[in-house]
């Protein structure tokens, strides 16, 4: 290892050699020769004005004053090779000038859906369209190319300046434009943007295009994770994490089996009584050595490991036997929410699987509530999932629109399927106490619901505020941490013990630990 003042001295040497081989530098070279003439006269001005090229030659310094290299023609399509290899050539031309550059990768999300109407010819209009928007607003020294169906990379011309701010301030700039409607086939369609970059200085003096290509995508993986329209920057701890995901998509299976992944329970409660409604199921999984893990760090590994039926079945067997320990122990709880995944609602035989599963806990379907996402509704082209919802129905289970009011679709889910109850995405509740633009949306929902004959519930409600303020609008149901944070079924009776000793005596100010 060199010693910190010997790497000092080499970054400097390397920082000279770069000037000097730098084109700008010989710019300077008459200045220095009228400088000798000055002070030496004839003679100094001749050394200086043979002398300095030859040595400049004898060093090798003009084989590495060379031009950077002719930028290949621009491809709108660079498999992940291709693109490695412009960002490698980026990077070149930024040290050969003393500058940095840095990249920035977009995912769109909608155009596989947009496919589906469109056909193979105008799904590839509208790639062709999103990659035309991005030429448009970038700087003229700028490159963008498509890396794949719905990805596209943004090469940045080498800058002096080009820091976190900067980037996050390009790539917000170019997430705006395109998430503005795109028109097709005189169709307007509406796309999401989520971004991710990373700077040349980042990655260290050693940086290379395939360092960088992998950086920004591993970035724009975490944004794709975060949301639709996330933006994420690079850094150390994105690397650690991708690697925890891959331990972890190695191991769920095996936890799956052995019981580590099951529901833990949120109570629902009624606004104006204060009485239990019901739980929802949701998925937890209780590692032997890091314990409990989130599961935005399993489902996406369960989803790509074909899994997520499997999930569903332990989900309802779980939620069931739950139900009967707490009928034997005279709790009353009416009944459980389970999401299901699209996999479970297109599939034929999953009305008469659950029906044999009611019967063998000696349950109605009436204790179970399926929750269905308002994304798996919009993206089924069919109508397997409303005819799955039918059956779900003539059993006896009532169902949930989960996340309403994040979607397009989501009045004419109310329209295509049997809904007894909408639940309000927590992005409309949180603050909804101090904003009176969320208090007159949130309104609009419960007003829609009121007239359609529809029961509403409020998710990630977390303040008295909150709790209050709905009860006064009419909101039938809330669930969050102000009324219990998730927990496992045997936490479940003693917290209903305590629900009810805070009914006989309110206490508004409280928050659930």
């Amino acid at each position: 290892m060199l010693h910190p003042w010997a790497a000092h001295r080499k970054r400097i040497r390397t920082a000279l050699n770069r000037h000097l081989a730098s084109a700008q530098m010989l710019a300077f070279l008459p200045a220095v020769v009228l400088a000798a003439y000055w002070i030496g006269g004839e003679l100094l001005l001749v050394a200086a004005a043979l002398g300095i090229p030859a040595g400049l030659a004898a060093a090798g310094t003009f084989e590495r004053v060379a031009l950077p290299a002719q930028r290949e023609p621009v491809r709108d399509w660079v498999d992940l090779d291709g693109a490695a290899r412009l960002c490698d050539g980026t990077i070149r031309d930024a040290r050969m000038s003393g500058l940095t550059t840095g990249a920035i990768g977009f995912d769109l999300g909608g155009i596989d859906a947009a496919a589906t109407s469109l056909g193979d010819r105008g799904a590839a209009a509208l790639r062709d369209a999103c990659l035309r928007r991005l030429r448009q607003n970038l700087r003229a020294g700028d490159r963008a190319h498509r890396i794949g169906d719905a990805r596209y990379l943004v090469l940045l011309e080498p800058a002096a300046r080009l820091d976190l701010e900067s980037l996050l301030g390009t790539a917000n700039r170019l997430q705006a434009a395109l998430e503005e409607p795109m028109t097709v086939h005189d169709v307007p369609h509406y796309l999401t943007a989520a971004a991710g970059f990373c700077s040349e200085a980042r990655l260290g003096e050693d940086a290379t295009g395939d360092g960088l290509l992998e950086a920004t995508l591993t970035a724009l993986s975490e944004a794709v994770q975060s949301g639709p329209s996330a933006v994420r920057a690079w850094s150390d701890g994105l690397d650690a994490s991708r690697t925890l995901r891959r331990v972890l998509r190695c191991e769920v299976a095996a936890a799956l089996e052995q019981g580590q992944i099951q529901p833990w329970f949120q109570p629902q409660i009624c606004t104006s009584t204060g009485e239990i409604t019901g739980a929802e199921g949701l998925a937890r999984w209780v590692h032997p050595q890091r314990g409990l893990i989130s599961p935005l760090q399993f489902l996406d590994a369960l989803e790509a490991g074909g899994l997520m039926a499997r999930l569903g079945e332990i989900m309802i067997h779980s939620a069931l036997a739950a139900l009967s320990d707490w009928d034997r122990a005279g709790l009353a709880v009416p009944r459980v929410g389970v999401n299901l995944s699209g996999a479970e609602l297109h599939d034929p035989t999953f009305v008469e699987r659950l029906k044999w599963d009611l019967d063998r806990h000696d349950m109605t379907g009436d204790r179970l509530c399926i929750e269905v996402l308002e994304t798996v509704f919009t993206d089924s082209a069919d109508n397997a999932v409303a005819t799955t919802v039918s059956g779900l129905k003539r059993l006896g289970c009532t169902i949930d629109l989960d996340d309403f009011g994040t979607g397009h679709a989501s009045i004419m889910a109310l329209h295509r399927l049997p809904i007894d109850r909408v639940k309000i995405d927590r992005g409309f509740i949180a603050g909804i106490d101090r904003s009176e633009r969320q208090r007159r949306m949130v309104s609009g929902i419960l007003s829609l619901a009121e007239q359609l004959g529809i029961e509403t519930l409020a998710e990630g409600v977390e303040s008295a505020g909150e709790h209050a303020l709905l009860a006064q609008l009419g909101c039938d149901h809330v669930q969050g941490f102000r009324i219990a944070r998730p927990m496992p079924a045997a936490q479940v009776p003693e917290w209903i013990f305590r629900h009810r000793q805070s009914i006989a005596r309110p206490d508004l100010s409280r928050r659930a630990q």
